[in-house]
Formats: C-alpha cells, structure tokens, sequence
C-alpha cells in the first residue's frame, strides 16, 4: 500500500462524521462537518458545510376538525422560514386563498420541527379536505395526494392574465442576481432556490430550501402574507426544473412567466400552454427556452438569441 493510501485510510478510520439531531436547531439552515477531500494524490482533513435537512409537521387548526389540531402531514425540508413553507403549501393545496384566511401561524415551541396554522373559523373547509393526510419528500409536491386528474383540471382551467412584453436581455441577467442573492447555496452547493423579480427586473424576495418544492411554498407563503398576490407582470424563476406541481403552483399566483434553469416536463408545458403561462426553461446568461406564449418578450433583434438546444 502507498503512503498516500495509508494516510487515507488512517484519516478515514479517525474522521469524524457528524449525524445531526433532528431536535437540534441549525443556524441558516446549514451544518459543519468533518469530511476528507481525497483525490488521487492527496488526501486533506477539513471542514465543510452541507445543507440541513430535517422533518417538519404542519398542524392544521379549525372548528370543523375537532377541539385538536390535525395533522396535515409532514414533510423533509430546511429549517428556516417554516410559517411561510406552511401558508405556501396551504395556498397551493387550495385550503387558503388569501392572507386573512390564516389567523395564526407560527412553530411550536413545546415541539420542535411542527408548525401550526389557525384558520379563521369562516374559512370554508370540506370533511374529505379537513381529514386528508399527505407525506411529501424534499422532492415531492403532489405525492400521496388523490384526485390528481381533478387538480390537473382546476389548474388547466386557470388563465393568466395579459401583460406587457419585456427584453430578452433582462431575463438573461436573472439567474445571476438570484444566486447573487442566495445565502445557503453558497455555503452548501446543494440548496435549490425560487426567486420573485418584476417585470423591470427588481428582485423582490428569495427563497432557499432542500426540496425545490418547498422553496417554493416559502417564497409563496412570503408574498401571500405580504399582501402581494395575485402577482401582475412578475417572474418567478427556478433553480432546477419546472415539474407540473410547480407549474401548478405558479399558475396558483397568477404569475406571467415562470422560467427555470433546468427542463420542464411534458405536463408542465402543456399546464402553460393552456393556462396562457409563459414557460421558460434552460435559462442561461445568453440563451434560453420559450415553450409557450412568447408574446411576452419583444419581438426585436434580441429574439434571435433564443435557440432551441440547451
């Protein structure tokens, strides 16, 4: 055995891997660890941080569930922003539609990674939606749910309203100033991100989590407290790709253009293009993807920049 290996594997046997206790807050949602950079020459003890990911329970309060709170399910995310994921996923699900809906929302402190939510005993809520459960992974929006097809349907039926058209040039510029602006990834290389600019290219807030989805809910829950929604000549843009749970959330908030870095899937296209949504994908800082309505860039010398291949 080579020197070089032997110091590897003696680092290797006395490296210490941390697990942390789920129990245990992190600070901006990200962990130190011990880790070794190997590479085929060297080997090097230090420090790294990786992004924090931990369960959060949401628990849903109101008169047609009973004196005690219900669960509606539980999900693995980034500790951080946790009032925002929970109103963000209950705007998506459709149980609230407007701020006022919620009377209380804020994490528990008798346990920790649970959130509860309080709604205002006049917000309608049907028995098969007040007892349905749902278990979502970091990376999953719509699993566990049923009635998919019905979702499908009120999402397709939604129709964005029109807007003005912007520069090509200014949606080339967004995926820098949002990873300018994304404290976590920095730190870890593994948080996905969803941002919300206006038409003039203002970037307005930032979201960061784990799982995309929950990115998502955060970034929505955060406008729909602050009074913003429906969005009217906004863009919200995407750290990865554009799955149809996105695109329906999207869809959700009246968005003009969702963009992505990443590809959109079939149904998320086809979700756009009914819905009058402008769908954008493999957003680089010199080309991108139109799927659908591109009425909403200017038809001028900057359109020949967009290209079909990534």
């Amino acid at each position: 055995m080579r020197k070089s290996d032997q110091r590897y594997h003696a680092n290797m046997s006395s490296a210490k891997f941390i697990v942390p206790d789920p129990e245990t807050p992190v600070a901006g949602g990200t962990m130190k660890v011990h880790i070794i950079r190997a590479g085929l020459d060297s080997h090097t003890d230090k420090d790294d941080r990786v992004a924090v990911e931990a369960p959060l329970e949401y628990m849903l309060h109101h008169p047609a569930l009973g004196l005690e709170p219900v669960s509606f399910g539980t999900t693995m995310r980034t500790p951080g922003d946790d009032e925002n994921l929970a109103v963000g996923l209950l705007y998506g699900e459709g149980i609230v539609n407007q701020a006022s809906d919620v009377d209380v929302v804020e994490s528990s402190t008798r346990r920790p990674n649970v959130v509860n939510v309080r709604l205002r005993p006049d917000v309608r809520m049907e028995m098969q939606t007040a007892t349905r459960r749902f278990s979502a992974g970091s990376s999953c929006g719509v699993c566990g749910t049923t009635g998919l097809d019905a979702a499908i349907a009120r999402a397709a039926a939604t129709r964005i309203a029109p807007t003005r058209a912007i520069e090509l040039s200014l949606l080339f510029s967004l995926p820098e100033r949002m990873r300018s602006a994304q404290s976590k990834f920095g730190d870890t290389g593994g948080i996905h991100a969803a941002a919300l600019f206006d038409f003039s290219g203002e970037l307005i807030t930032v979201a960061e989590d784990v799982g995309r989805h929950n990115a998502f809910d955060k970034l929505v829950g955060e406008i729909l407290m602050a009074g913003r929604l429906p969005l009217n000549e906004h863009i919200i843009l995407l750290s990865g790709r554009a799955s149809f749970e996105l695109t329906q959330k999207a869809l959700r908030t009246g968005v003009g253009i969702l963009a992505a870095i990443g590809a959109p899937s079939s149904l998320a296209v086809n979700l756009a293009a009914a819905s009058g949504l402008t769908l954008v994908g493999f957003l680089r800082e010199k080309h991108c993807n139109v799927y659908t309505s591109p009425q909403r860039f200017s038809a001028n010398a900057e359109w020949s920049k967009v290209r079909s291949d990534d």
